[in-house]
This record gives C-alpha cells, sequence and structure tokens, in this order.
C-alpha cells in the first residue's frame, strides 16, 4: 500500500512543482545535474586537477560525464514511476518499488563517483545492476526482434554504461597498483569496443540519426553537415573501437573517441536541448550520449598505468 500511495503522490507532487513552466521530471533532472555538477567540480579543482599533467588533466572530467547523467535518470525513477515500472520484467514482483530503489541506487552512485566517496564499491554496484539490466530486459527485447537494430543498440548502450562503472571501479583496485590489468578493466575494454565498431557500423548504414548512441532520433535539417558529422563519428567509432579490441594504443584511442562524443555532445545535442529544453526526449538524449563519452573516458583513464608502462 504504501507503494500504491507513493506512486500516486509523487505524480501530483512532480506535476505541481514544474519550475520554469517545464515539467517536474525535466525539471528535477536538471536540478540533479546542477547539484552533481557543483559538487564535482568543487573535488575536481579542490584536489585532482593541480596534480595532474598533459591528458591526465581531461580524465577528472569524464568521470563527471559519467556521474551526472546518472543523477539525472535517477530523478525520472521517482517523477515518472509509471512508465519506467512498466519496463520491468512482469515476473519481477513490485515493479513499483524496483524503480525507486533503481532511482535511489543511481542518485547515491552519481554522488560517490562524482566525490570519490566509496566510490569504488559503487562503480561496481553500478556495473553489475547496469549488467543485470542488459540480460533480465534489453537481450530478452534483442532476441524477440532480432533484426530491430535499436534493441541492439539500447543493450550496447547499457553494456557501456556498465563498463564505464566497471573500468572505474578497476583503476582503484589493487592489481592496477602492482601494475598488471584488472579483470574489471579487460571487461570493460571488451564490451566498450564491440559497441563501438557496432554504433560505427550504424552510422554509414543509417548516416541520417543522430551521431553517437544511433538510436532513432533524426538529425534535424537545420544543423550543417549532419550527414558529414554521422560520417565523421561513424569512421572514429570504428577506428577506435578496433584499436581498443585489440588493445593497441588503447588509452589514446579511447580518449579520442571520447573528446569526439563529447563534442557531438556540444555541437549536436547541446542545440537540441537549447532549443527544446522542456522536452524529456532532448534530454535523455543529451545525457545519454554525455554518459557514453563519459564511461569511454573512464575506460582510458583506467588504461593510463599500461599505457604508460609500454612506452
Amino acid at each position: 500500500m504504501l507503494c500504491a500511495y507513493l506512486d500516486v503522490t509523487h505524480v501530483d507532487f512532480a506535476a505541481a512543482i514544474a519550475g520554469f513552466g517545464m515539467p517536474g521530471i525535466v525539471f528535477w533532472g536538471y536540478v540533479a545535474a546542477a547539484a552533481v555538477l557543483v559538487v564535482g567540480l568543487m573535488k575536481i579543482f579542490k584536489d585532482e586537477l593541480r596534480q595532474a599533467h598533459g591528458l591526465d588533466k581531461i580524465m577528472p572530467f569524464g568521470r563527471l560525464c559519467f556521474a551526472i547523467p546518472l543523477a539525472v535518470f535517477g530523478t525520472e525513477h521517482f517523477t515518472d514511476t509509471t512508465d519506467i515500472a512498466t519496463m520491468v520484467p512482469r515476473w519481477i514482483p513490485a515493479h513499483t518499488f524496483w524503480v525507486y530503489l533503481v532511482g535511489v541506487a543511481l542518485i547515491a552512485a552519481a554522488l560517490s563517483i562524482a566525490v570519490k566517496v566509496q566510490s569504488r564499491l559503487a562503480a561496481t554496484l553500478l556495473g553489475a545492476m547496469f549488467i543485470s539490466f542488459v540480460v533480465l530486459m534489453d537481450i530478452p527485447a534483442a532476441l524477440a526482434e532480432p533484426n530491430n537494430r535499436i534493441s541492439w543498440t539500447l543493450a550496447l548502450r547499457e553494456l557501456a554504461f556498465a563498463s564505464g562503472g566497471l573500468a572505474f571501479a578497476g583503476a582503484q583496485s589493487s592489481a592496477k597498483r602492482t601494475g598488471g590489468v584488472p579483470v574489471l578493466v579487460t571487461v570493460a575494454r571488451f564490451c566498450i569496443g564491440i559497441a563501438a565498431v557496432f554504433y560505427g557500423a550504424e552510422h554509414f548504414l543509417h548516416p541520417t540519426f543522430a551521431p553517437g548512441v544511433p538510436l532513432e532520433q533524426i538529425i534535424p535539417e537545420w544543423i550543417p553537415g549532419r550527414e558529414a558529422w554521422a560520417y565523421l563519428a561513424g569512421a572514429v567509432l570504428v577506428a577506435a573501437g578496433l584499436c581498443i579490441l585489440a588493445n593497441k594504443k588503447t588509452r589514446l584511442a579511447a580518449t579520442c573517441l571520447g573528446l569526439m562524443i563529447l563534442l557531438l555532445v556540444l555541437f549536436v545535442y547541446l542545440p537540441l536541448l537549447v532549443r527544446g529544453p522542456a522536452d524529456i526526449v532532448n534530454v535523455n538524449y543529451f545525457f545519454d550520449t554525455l554518459m557514453f563519452g563519459g564511461a569511454i573516458l573512464l575506460l582510458a583513464d583506467a588504461c593510463a598505468e599500461r599505457t604508460t608502462a609500454k612506452s
């Protein structure tokens, strides 16, 4: 009964508090993003940036790009509970409970990773949670419609998100400090490499779709050189993905790929968001792609020690 009560009251609350003419689902997402951005930047500038050199100065911002969307998606579990609950497999009981629990977990993980407090545990659990999403929801959906490219794109997206958490956790493990490569980082490398190659091929097959994570969004005609963005992104995704899979210049390839994805966020998805800031579709595409870029930069950071050792 408590879950049923919360399910009713949270909808009214979210609808009532719609700041600046925005629906609650969008407004609270922006609030969460701003909060994690502020605390994350404080941590980076206070404790990390002065000690970093060269490419290492970029890496903490990759962690922040990964953490911010987690908080945004976490708030959606409280403001769009009913719709998200329909995604839970029917054989799992208490759908609303699991939606709220995942929402809490996403927000907690976002803060933990942003400020690096119990972040290894949070990132490991986060990776395991995203893998469970792939196994319980994405793979069955893809197998039910094997010719539907969107289903496979979503499965690989969740796997890439899981890989970001695993790479971050692996980078802090004892195996990393002793010069080895943790299993978590190796798993993350293969998953992100496969996703990059698959996404790159999709960009050449469907160049009118928004680049980065090639889902159903069409690049608007008012964005200059829209197909050129897709072909460029496809080429970089395939080339970087193959390097990551082959473990050749992995850190450089992942860094270049992550930065390219963030450039797409800046020059493609940010203009879309500015034109429709209250559109939840624009919000989700923006933060989805931001998190994908952050996950790739987390992999680059996790590969830093091995790359240095080889050079």
